[in-house]
């Protein structure tokens, strides 16, 4: 018999594979792929995922020893690619999910991160689920990824059933599935305690706490001499388990824990994915297949393993979960540190006064206010309300409206809601006043539970007596209710005041908010980062750059969410703005969106000669952050356009013509209505259902109204078609600088709040961390403080964190959840110098290079980036591959990363109006070199160029002037190792098609909105 330890383990789906799930299941292990992986559950650590998913398979191909096992590897690849649109990797997370033959929907989470971090994230996504929908998601998790099964939306309430599976690659419907991207994430803070109170619930729990009760003889063998049935030992220990679950501090019990959360999960790796994911350091693809891609087939054998012989495992082990874990005793087992060690005591102060209204903003100033107070609060004493600002004859009010009662609770006289007549009496059995309506009094089903609930989710941390004496009523009653709403994830259980002793109960959201504004706390007392970090962060923000751009058309729907309401110059959308955030970006990808209405273009004003400001905006959004119409004196021929499209409804040019000059204008000829539509499109009027006007716009040398254009042979008509001749006095199809369908834009939301609400996640989403100048750059209208109340109301409720992140730039500063740890990563990496080589000597004769120098060589590798993977097959015979250039540097066009042994740190070409760029917008531009005769701006068609994030070189529109910095005092340019890597960069920027030629025109700056 071969040696266990050596043996290779069948494979899902081959002969062997049943064998395997049989075995494991006998012996107490969970089936799969990753039963016979010995004790830790998987075959690799979270960073051996990394480590292997960082190399890239190609090259690992051209290395392998056969031929044909290398284009069985690049054709499965190829296979994934093509269902799914992406490889998973160490940056890419792809969430794939379709339909079972049983109309079923199984969701699967491709990660290569290993067993050991899937299986607690599969444990708490389980369990979200679970509470969701109230029905077991029937989870299974693996090396390469986690399995989910949902029943039938019909069953949960949603109707879906009547829903086709969409191509491969969309993910256009992902609010009709019931498990989106959005629903595997977790808080990185409250992952950990998450996994902690479901552990005790899995089957792996239970195996862990028999084989410990084992070793420590608590499970005595009649017979030494004999083996006892592995049927009867989990007999025994689910019985052990039945009566040691009681005892929180019972030492097996926290031993297996202990084992579960240490020796066989990997939960700091968990917490570092979430942060990853959080921080956008690695990506997370959603997409819907009409059936399972290739990696979900493989998943999927092994799933069937594990649920083959589910109804075998006992009861007993899959209701472990009513464990009463001694929360302090388990931390210093794992060698955590306590809740209570972190929170802070100012922080916990300024939250219980935001919870009790008792902050100087939340003082009421009517009986409105008082009626409010006694619903969100509770029953109040008359000296309380007077604390919160309430006047006396304000409730008096409100009782002769019968809107309130006076109620005796715990011995002293409050004033309660009349909604809560029912609840006081049922849970308190507090007399009611006479009159009280019938429709007020009838039973609920937990009175003291919502009592409860209420009170925890409008105090901190109390404890069991404290919630008693608020209500009159014993401990022992309080803590029943308070643990069945601990059962039902409503509160939490732990130790969590700073200067309590003991156990004590918190509302879960509450805590959520505590430790986020502990831990900013934390942050604000850190030193903030230096200018140059920020304008490093945001290009890498906002997918710009080598390892952190898009792909596909799931990529440039991303891309645009990000940048919806930026206004860009419409002459570098397509050539610098888009391309560098989306590695394979195509014109036809775009007008694709467009044509199905899942995005829209809107117009931001004009430019001299043929160039205006474009802004793009997924659809459900547009109504939100579209801004108001610029101002445009419309003329009668203005107004007859819109008059034809006044019906809502998409027109070709001709058709919009033939109404024009049928109704109001019969002289108009075509380039006068060419000139109008686009009159009213650059002012934010009408938008097309293509760009290819604008791009026909952009690539003549004459104005909107041009007809000069390829001519096209007309379209046969038939043999009636002469009789109609003499009529047509113009082609039907129009200049090419109008084609499409012309609509009016969608109507903008008229609710300042909803708009406000959506304008600052907005900006938080594109910029991570918006401050005064990042707001005042993009024009918004009423400046920063029209959204300065949204973000601080983002504080309050922990969605947003405010501190003085980067120096110099004020307060005022709000941050995204993983922004601020991805900012200082970046400055940590600058004092590194990383990316930086020793001083260039002066005989080098470094210069700057030509930006306009062409090279036949460059562009010839495309630009690789998270999820993105290339066959040999899709490269040139005679080319090596992009990741092997022998020591030559090479050059992204839009991420100028120098990749040789020479590098010089990474420089980035933008569009000067790009919101990726901080210069301008947050931060200030530097002072111009000696003798410049110009100033550098956010001008449309001039370019700047960062080296890690420090401003290197401006080029006007044009290329005419240069500006670059560091500068000597005579204003040419010192020695630097920037400035080489930033030409390099500039001309191969050059080289992949940016304008070199500008139409000249006065300041060219950012519309206001």
């Amino acid at each position: 018999m071969a040696h266990r330890g050596h043996h290779p383990g069948p494979r899902p789906g081959l002969p062997g594979a049943r064998c395997a799930g049989e075995a494991a299941v006998l012996e107490g292990r969970p089936a799969g792929p990753a039963a016979g992986a010995g004790p830790r559950g998987g075959r690799l650590p979270a960073r051996g995922g990394r480590a292997v998913q960082g190399g890239r398979p190609a090259a690992a191909a051209q290395r392998g020893p056969r031929r044909l096992g290398a284009d069985n590897v690049l054709s499965y690849l190829d296979e994934q690619r093509e269902a799914c649109g992406h490889v998973p990797d160490d940056r890419t997370i792809v969430v794939e999910r379709f339909r079972d033959e049983l109309g079923d929907w199984r969701v699967v989470v491709h990660s290569p991160f290993g067993a050991q971090v899937h299986a607690p994230w599969a444990l708490a996504l389980g369990a979200r689920l679970s509470e969701r929908y109230g029905m077991d998601a029937q989870v299974m998790h693996a090396d390469d990824g986690i399995v989910l099964r949902l029943p039938d939306a019909d069953l949960m309430g949603l109707d879906l059933l009547d829903q086709e599976p969409v191509k491969a690659g969309s993910e256009y419907d992902a609010d009709q599935a019931p498990v989106g991207a959005a629903d595997v994430v977790f808080d990185k803070g409250e992952v950990d305690q998450v996994v902690t109170d479901q552990v005790g619930g899995s089957a792996l729990f239970a195996s862990r706490f028999r084989e410990c009760a084992a070793r420590a003889l608590l499970l005595p063998r009649r017979n030494p001499g004999r083996r006892t049935p592995l049927w009867q030992q989990r007999q025994r220990a689910s019985q052990l388990l039945q009566v040691a679950g009681e005892f929180g501090s019972f030492p097996i019990v926290l031993e297996a824990v202990r084992e579960c959360l240490q020796d066989v999960f990997d939960v700091p790796g968990l917490v570092e994915l979430m942060g990853d994911l959080e921080s956008r350091k690695v990506r997370l693809v959603e997409v819907t297949t009409p059936e399972a891609s290739p990696f979900a087939r493989s998943l999927l054998f092994g799933y069937v393993a594990q649920f083959l012989y589910e109804g075998d495992s006992p009861l007993a082990e899959r209701r472990a979960a009513a464990l009463s874990l001694d929360s302090r005793l388990l931390a210093e087992l794992l060698g955590q540190a306590e809740l209570r060690e972190l929170l802070d005591a100012e922080v916990l102060t300024e939250l219980e006064s935001e919870l009790q209204w008792l902050t100087e903003d939340r003082r009421v100033k009517d009986a409105e206010g008082v009626a409010d107070l006694l619903r969100m609060l509770g029953p109040l004493t008359d000296a309380e309300l007077a604390e919160r600002g309430a006047e006396p004859q304000w409730a008096r009010e409100l009782a002769s409206a019968r809107r309130a009662i006076r109620v005796r609770v715990a011995g002293a006289d409050h004033w309660a809601a009349i909604e809560d007549a029912g609840r006081l009496r049922d849970a308190l059995g507090t007399a009611l006043p006479v009159g009280v309506p019938e429709a007020f009094t009838e039973p609920v089903k937990d009175p003291l539970g919502d009592l409860l609930a209420r009170y925890a989710r409008t105090h901190g941390p109390f404890t069991s007596a404290t919630a008693a004496a608020r209500f009159g009523l014993g401990v022992a009653v309080t803590e029943g209710a308070l643990q069945r709403l601990s059962a039902a994830g409503r509160v939490v259980q732990g130790e969590f005041h700073p200067a309590g002793i003991g156990q004590e109960w918190c509302d879960a959201a509450v805590l959520r908010r505590l430790r986020r504004r502990s831990l900013a706390a934390l942050r604000h007392e850190l030193e903030p980062v230096p200018p140059p970090a920020l304008a490093q962060f945001l290009p890498q923000w906002q997918h710009i750059g080598r390892g952190h751009s898009l792909r596909g058309v799931d990529g440039l729907v991303r891309a645009v969410e990000q940048l919806q309401g930026a206004s860009v110059p419409a002459s570098a959308l397509e050539k610098l703005v888009l391309p560098s955030r989306v590695t394979d970006y195509a014109p036809g990808m775009l007008d694709e969106l467009t044509a199905a209405g899942e995005v829209v273009w809107a117009g931001a004003g004009s430019l001299p000669g043929k160039d205006g400001w474009v802004s793009l905006y997924l659809a459900d959004a547009a109504p939100l952050l579209l801004p108001p119409p610029h101002p445009l004196e419309p003329t009668a021929l203005h107004q007859s356009v819109l008059d034809a499209l006044a019906g809502g409804y998409g027109l070709f040019f001709r058709q919009i013509a033939d109404q024009v000059r049928a109704t109001t204008h019969p002289e108009a000829g075509d380039p006068q209505l060419a000139d109008a539509l686009w009159d009213l499109a650059w002012s934010g009027r009408l938008t097309n259902d293509t760009l290819s006007p604008m791009r026909a716009v952009l690539g003549s040398g004459r104005t909107a109204g041009s007809t000069a254009h390829r001519a096209k042979r007309p379209v046969p008509r038939g043999r009636y078609g002469s009789l109609t001749a003499a009529a047509r006095t113009a082609s039907r199809t129009g200049p090419p600088t109008v084609a499409g369908r012309w609509s009016l834009l969608p109507d903008r939301d008229t609710d300042p709040t909803v708009r406000a609400h959506a304008l600052a996640r907005t900006l938080l989403d594109r910029h991570g961390v918006v401050t005064r100048g990042a707001v005042s750059a993009e024009g918004v209208e009423g400046g920063f403080s029209a959204v300065y109340r949204i973000l601080s109301a983002f504080e309050e409720t922990g969605q947003a964190r405010r501190g003085y992140v980067v120096e110099g730039l004020g307060a005022a500063q709000f941050a995204m959840d993983g922004a601020v740890d991805r900012l200082r990563a970046a400055a940590n990496a600058r004092e590194r110098g990383d990316g930086f080589p020793a001083p260039v000597p002066a005989s080098s004769g470094a210069g700057l290079p030509d930006p306009f120098e062409t090279t036949p060589d460059d562009a010839r590798h495309p630009r690789l980036s998270p999820g993105d993977y290339v066959s040999p097959r899709d490269l040139a015979p005679d080319s090596p591959p992009p990741w092997q250039n022998g020591g030559r540097p090479t050059y992204d066009p839009f991420a100028g990363r120098r990749t040789g042994a020479e590098r010089a740190g990474r420089a980035v070409v933008l569009a000067a109006a790009d919101p990726a760029n901080a210069y301008g917008a947050a931060l200030g531009w530097p002072e111009p070199p000696t003798g410049a005769g110009h100033k550098p701006g956010r001008k449309a068609g001039s370019l700047v160029v960062l080296v890690d994030g420090a401003l290197t070189l401006y080029m006007e529109r044009g290329g005419k002037t240069l500006l670059a910095w560091p500068a000597g005092p005579d204003g040419e340019p010192a020695e630097d190792p920037r400035l080489p890597a930033a030409a390099e960069a500039l001309a191969a920027a050059a080289r992949a098609g940016l304008p070199r030629h500008g139409h000249g025109g006065t300041d060219q700056r950012a519309p206001r909105r």
